[in-house]
């Protein structure tokens, strides 16, 4: 038999899975990410935990195709990243690095929502279609894109960065980023929430979201019990989304448009509030494309990482 690992570097813990190159998943752990001293003993310590799943499966080096490795910043072709906000990496050569340490085994890098959503396409939600888009609703809004089987990566490893397309140009409060108006500020878990306050305050309309802390959740299930104002903050969500995909869509023809993140776990209901405006919007060679939740989810990353191998 003929293995691969996926690993999936997370801020807190790394994921990691072993699979066998049909794409079964023999076995999954975690490791904790150790990023003092700037995130010095992450790699060294990923190679180790991948030498001893070897060594506890009596695996031989010769039977395995490689490690794929999801990380949380850009990523460009060579595998090397610039720097990252939660791992303490700088300039890191990834790719070079972790093969090194893995005595030569071969090493694929890409960054983490990408990578997820080869995840789903191959394994998941996607499975059947080459050409995918996957959005992440959750703290932040993020993105993977996939043509034709494969990452859409860019020149410095951003293609993809879905969450900071420009959605509203008066927009006068500053996203994480810097800028003014991107998507995630109002198609976030937080940006739902933001949405919330500001059409509460805004009025006095009776709604159940008053006697609650506005979380997207909270949102989600106001709209679920009918709650009138709590559908209309939906409705405004799924312009902001459903425009930012169709405009999207001109340019990279998905067949499916993947939608995961803490906020997909509304689930169903959350899909017409998306789709419609995206229809109502969509050129016409996209009116068919289609929109369905994640279903990996914690698992996407490493399934995605696998997938760099057998790509």
């Amino acid at each position: 038999m003929k293995y691969c690992f996926g690993v999936d570097v997370g801020g807190t813990t790394v994921k990691m899975g072993l699979f066998s190159i049909d794409g079964n998943v023999l076995d999954k752990w975690e490791i904790p990410t150790h990023t003092e001293n700037e995130g010095e003993a992450i790699l060294p310590d990923i190679a180790a935990a991948i030498m001893k799943k070897t060594e506890e499966r009596k695996i031989l080096s010769e039977d395995i195709e490689g490690v794929g490795i999801g990380i949380p910043a850009p990523v460009d072709g060579e595998g090397v990243v610039q720097s990252t906000a939660n791992l303490g990496w700088g300039y890191k050569a990834v790719k070079a690095e972790l093969q090194a340490l893995l005595g030569g085994m071969r090493v694929e890098a890409g960054n983490d929502a990408n990578v997820a959503a080869m995840g789903e396409m191959w394994l998941g939600a996607g499975m059947g279609e080459k050409n995918i888009v996957m959005v992440t609703l959750g703290t932040g809004v993020g993105g993977g894109i996939v043509i034709d089987g494969r990452m859409l990566v860019g020149a410095t490893g951003a293609g993809g960065e879905i969450g900071h397309m420009c959605v509203r140009r008066d927009e006068e409060e500053t996203c994480g980023c810097g800028l003014h108006g991107c998507l995630e500020q109002y198609a976030s878990a937080t940006g739902i929430a933001r949405l919330a306050r500001k059409r509460l305050a805004a009025n006095e309309d009776k709604s159940i979201l008053r006697g609650t802390g506005m979380s997207a959740k909270d949102v989600f299930d106001a709209v679920k019990a009918g709650d009138s104002v709590a559908i209309q903050i939906a409705e405004e969500f799924g312009v902001y989304l459903g425009e930012a995909m169709a405009n999207l869509a001109v340019i990279v023809n998905p067949a499916v448009i993947v939608i995961g993140g803490g906020v997909s776990k509304a689930g169903e209901v959350l899909l017409p509030y998306v789709e419609k405006p995206f229809r109502g919007k969509a050129f016409f060679a996209n009116k068919d494309t289609r929109f369905v939740l994640a279903k990996l989810g914690n698992d996407a990353g490493i399934c995605g990482a696998a997938r760099l191998i057998l790509s």
